[in-house]
């Protein structure tokens, strides 16, 4: 077991700002250590976070946070912030329920500034801060970390654009370069951040011109060759560093400096808060993910989200082996099946490639396969600009980051009926990655749109059905399924298209009707035979589709029944059960009703299991609920 005399006597982080540069080394090693022995044990984020060792440390030395304002993009890499601010003893509960949270979180400790789960935020926040800051006569200084792959996101852009145009001072943007967001980076943004690697030979010869034009005695000499000096500098930096972006919108740019080197990354703070004195500043600093753990630096992305592993050895502990594929395997194989038939099938993703099941895609027909970067607007309007040129587009990605697409679905691709398939991975609870990481909106949100056609699969291969419909309904279409494996079905060939805003009658009964979607069809069918088992005769219908919703079966076996229970794996407000109570309200039935559904709260992390029963709709507490609902209950 490895012992951390230096973290351990941290009573405080205010501590490490009196820290000698080689006293900073070694905590800096001893933070690395501590995290590979702790999330070897728990799992969670890994790669990112070896990544930003000692750049944490050395922001801890800079600045005092109890003070100083910083927001970390994401959050993916900020263990080493929560460690050195004074929750070392609490990580063998992270990502547990009722623990140590995997992303910041505003009400866990007083240096969280600003929690975020989504990409991109971070600019823009700290940004008010210093504004809000500004405006309240206050002096801090704010920061924004963010990775290179964060920065391929417009609201990125935008709250650069706005930080320069206010000439924003004490404000800097650490530019986290490690050429990753999960999937490797896209786009010809990563090109210009590699040409900016050369930018220091710029900075070099432009400092050693002023340096030489200070030296000369002669003021109108010296005047003449400083105007001929920035003449010759603003051509050269038009030769050296094409566009010079960030320099154009307003900030210094400072680097790019090793992330990994103690040394210069103090030299390079210590510019950069000069700078600050004047105007927003970028301090670029390059490092590598998974560095100071061979298996994490040899494989970043493998390594980017582990679970328990074997530390010594480098290798992920054995799970016990699935019964079934996973949804995400089996849309990925079932796609690929399909678009090799079909030429005019791309696929779309947010740099999501493995998590979505894409990579086979792109191993398959990588002409056809895109992945934006972090810009799930932009991929959804993209796919539109397909959709309208006669293609069929499917975007895949989590029912989460849809969210940050919630204009362009609406207003690009619904207004304008375009044939774009969204393929939602990771619907309804998720577990460990918490409030920023469930998918319990897009029921409610997408069901509000015009010309959507929104479904969810029973199983894996209603999931295969389901994806030929929305590939060829001709109009906006949403599937959604939840992430983990399948429940072993066999898997039909060839695939048979569903018939649109049809469900299915699973099972008869007198007194109580339970209407389900998606991943609750399988606990309803369970509840249904322990009701038998209680007396009660119990129907079950698979709703399949919440847009359109199949009036006629979902009224007509409610007129047989005394009560009736709705079923969902997502919110409460706006979803699959008030899409029904409409409907029955639409049709003057009155019947007394049930939603099972997740409250209109914030759910936190934990097991996929635990917050299902916490929230009320896993298998033990769903039967206890309806058993009292019959029973004159809730």
């Amino acid at each position: 077991m490895n012992s951390y005399p230096m973290l351990e006597s941290l009573a405080a982080p205010q501590q490490i700002r009196q820290f000698t540069p080689a006293q900073l080394e070694r905590l800096a090693k001893e933070l690395r250590t501590f995290l590979i022995d702790s999330v070897s044990e728990t799992g969670g984020h890994f790669s990112s976070n070896l990544g930003v060792v000692e750049l944490t440390v050395a922001l801890f030395h800079e600045f005092d946070f109890l003070h100083d304002r910083v927001v970390w993009d994401v959050g993916h890499q900020a263990y080493p912030h929560k460690i050195l601010s004074g929750r070392m003893k609490l990580f063998p509960t992270l990502r547990k329920h009722g623990g140590l949270s995997g992303f910041l979180k505003r009400e866990e400790s007083p240096y969280d500034h600003f929690g975020a789960g989504h990409s991109s935020t971070s600019i823009s926040a700290a940004l008010g801060m210093a504004k809000a800051r500004d405006l309240q006569k206050q002096d801090f200084t704010s920061i924004a970390v963010i990775g290179d792959g964060s920065l391929t996101a417009g609201q990125a852009f935008e709250g650069l654009n706005q930080a320069g145009y206010l000439e924003t001072r004490k404000f800097m943007v650490i530019l986290n370069d490690n050429d990753m967001s999960i999937n490797p980076n896209v786009g010809s943004l990563q090109g210009y951040l590699n040409q900016m690697i050369s930018g220091q030979y710029y900075r070099r010869w432009r400092d050693r011109i002023e340096g030489a034009i200070k030296v000369i005695p002669i003021a109108g000499v010296s005047r003449r060759l400083a105007q001929a000096a920035k003449w010759s500098e603003e051509a050269f930096k038009r030769i050296a560093i094409p566009g010079l972006l960030f320099e154009d919108l307003g900030f210094r740019y400072v680097g790019p400096v090793n992330g990994h080197d103690m040394g210069a990354l103090l030299n390079g703070f210590e510019e950069a808060k000069a700078w600050m004195e004047e105007g927003p500043v970028l301090f670029h600093v390059q490092t590598k993910k998974g560095y100071g753990y061979d298996p994490a630096q040899r494989d970043p992305l493998k390594w980017h989200g582990v679970t328990a592993f074997d530390a010594e050895a480098g290798e992920m502990k054995a799970s016990a082996g699935a019964a079934a594929p996973s949804y995400t395997q089996v849309f990925g194989t079932t796609l690929v099946d399909l678009a090799q038939r079909d030429e005019k099938i791309v696929a779309i993703t947010a740099a999501m490639l493995d998590g979505t099941g894409l990579n086979l895609f792109q191993d398959a027909l990588p002409d056809r396969c895109f992945d934006v970067g972090i810009a799930e607007q932009h991929g959804v309007t993209f796919a539109a600009g397909m959709a309208a040129q006669g293609l069929r587009p499917i975007c895949a990605i989590y029912s989460t980051f849809l969210q940050r697409g919630f204009d362009q679905v609406l207003h690009d691709v619904c207004l304008q009926d375009l044939p774009v398939t969204f393929a939602l991975d990771r619907a309804g609870i998720v577990g460990a990655d918490g409030p920023t990481h469930h998918g319990l909106y897009d029921l409610a949100f997408l069901r509000l749109m015009p010309n959507m056609i929104l479904m969810a699969p029973k199983d894996e291969n209603e999931l295969r059905r389901m994806l030929l419909t929305a590939l060829y309904c001709g109009h906006p279409a949403a599937l959604r399924y939840p992430r983990g494996q399948g429940l072993g079905v066999p898997l039909e060939s060839p695939i048979s298209p569903l018939p649109i805003g049809k469900g299915e009658l699973l099972r008869e009964g007198r007194d109580i009707l339970l209407v389900a979607i998606g991943s609750m069809v399988a606990p309803a069918l369970e509840v249904a035979s322990h009701l038998e088992g209680q007396g009660h005769s119990c129907a079950v219908i698979n709703a399949r589709f919440v847009k359109p919703l199949d009036h006629e079966l979902i009224r007509e076996w409610s007129q047989k029944v005394s009560k009736i229970v709705t079923l969902e794996e997502g919110c409460v407000s706006g979803g699959f059960g008030a899409a029904v109570s409409e409907s029955l309200a639409e049709a003057d039935i009155v019947k007394p009703i049930l939603h099972c559904a997740v409250p209109d709260g914030i759910v936190p992390h934990g097991s996929q299991a635990l917050l299902l029963e916490e929230q009320g709709i896993g298998p033990k507490v769903l039967k206890e609920r309806i058993e009292a609902f019959l029973g004159g209950g809730e």
